[in-house]
């Protein structure tokens, strides 16, 4: 089979002139009349049409989170880290990659990582979300035609590839070990990401927590499920602050699970905070149905640190300040991460220049 090869130096330059095609798209300075631009438009409205939790402005929430992840600075940044090895990588191979669909386009960071890394990608959508990458890979295409024999989408059984990388949740991720288990892999499984406050948030922190919960519905593992409070922890702000999501209550899926929960835990005399559009409840657990938001006290920061120490393999992100713990976000910045900011803490780009 004929190998295409395009170097980092155009790779870098066509996405980032893919970022530019989304920012003009979403800032409204393309005419309405471009190809592309009415693909994109059509792509959003189906989705949002055929997934209800997929709604137009969250879609272009994610679309414009993409656009930053694609801009020259952020591509040189993370793309410096690899070039002794993109300097000698091997031959090139086709990587499958079996996405995701909890939140729009989640995929697109293992697609941009199979392009920089000089190989081919078969990619098995999402039946839950099937329309909106395929038009950023059009416009790829577009922006340089050699592309056009390197993406394949399909929506059969992967086969003919040579390493794999599968996400799903911890049940889908037995049957990946079992088809894909022979192959180099990357297996995904569920991840959840936490808050650690200290009840001295000031609003604007607060709010940010709230997009941290709320965005996508709270579908992603970016999203925070889990708070951990200080005790005598006053949530009366939080609640005021997450005011500004209240509009999550209007949309009817999630309103089901709301109103189903409620119903839940008052026939079960089980104590919660209602906050009208979403519950709050004392719970160990890091995985919450929608619209229920766990929490746990703390006695002292330290015993967060053995916490997060036990838990790393279960967690994505960790969200707070005035905690001496790595790594940690903050408030507002989970569904916006970088190039770097790699899900499950595995580094793609490291994976796909090893072998």
């Amino acid at each position: 089979m004929l190998e295409i090869e395009i170097k980092t130096e155009n790779h870098l330059k066509n996405f980032t002139s893919l970022g530019v095609f989304i920012n003009d798209f979403l800032s409204g300075r393309i005419a309405p009349s471009n190809a592309r631009s009415t693909m994109l438009e059509a792509a959003i409205r189906r989705s949002s049409l055929e997934n209800g939790f997929f709604t137009e402005e969250n879609i272009r929430h994610a679309l414009a989170a993409i656009a930053q992840m694609l801009s020259p600075e952020s591509l040189h940044t993370w793309i410096a880290a690899y070039q002794e090895d993109l300097n000698t990588a091997s031959a090139q191979k086709t990587i499958g990659v079996v996405m995701a669909g909890n939140i729009p386009m989640v995929g697109f960071h293992d697609f941009l990582c199979v392009m920089m890394s000089g190989n081919k990608m078969l990619g098995k959508l999402s039946s839950s979300d099937p329309y909106l990458l395929p038009v950023l890979a059009a416009k790829l295409i577009e922006i340089d035609a050699a592309y056009k024999n390197l993406i394949e989408f399909t929506s059969e059984r992967l086969q003919h590839f040579d390493a794999v990388i599968a996400t799903g949740s911890n049940n889908t991720a037995r049957y990946f070990e079992y088809y894909f288990g022979k192959y180099p892999h990357i297996i995904r499984k569920n991840r959840n990401s936490i808050a650690l406050l200290t009840g001295t948030e000031t609003m604007e922190q607060l709010t940010g927590l709230a997009q941290d919960i709320f965005r996508y519905y709270g579908l992603g593992c970016r999203n925070v499920s889990k708070l951990f409070v200080p005790p005598n922890y006053d949530f009366s702000r939080l609640i005021q602050a997450c005011q500004s999501c209240a509009f999550v209550i209007h949309h009817h899926k999630y309103k089901n699970n709301y109103d189903y929960y409620k119903t839940i835990f008052i026939m079960n005399n089980q104590p919660f905070i209602d906050a009208e559009f979403f519950m709050m409840q004392e719970n160990p657990s890091m995985h919450n149905p929608i619209s229920i938001v766990n929490y746990e006290y703390y006695a002292e920061p330290s015993t967060l640190k053995n916490f997060i120490a036990a838990e790393a393999d279960t967690l994505q992100c960790i969200v707070g300040t005035g905690f001496d713990i790595p790594n940690t976000y903050d408030f507002g910045t989970t569904q916006s991460p970088e190039l770097w900011d790699y899900a499950d803490n595995v580094d793609t780009m490291g994976f796909l220049l090893a072998f």
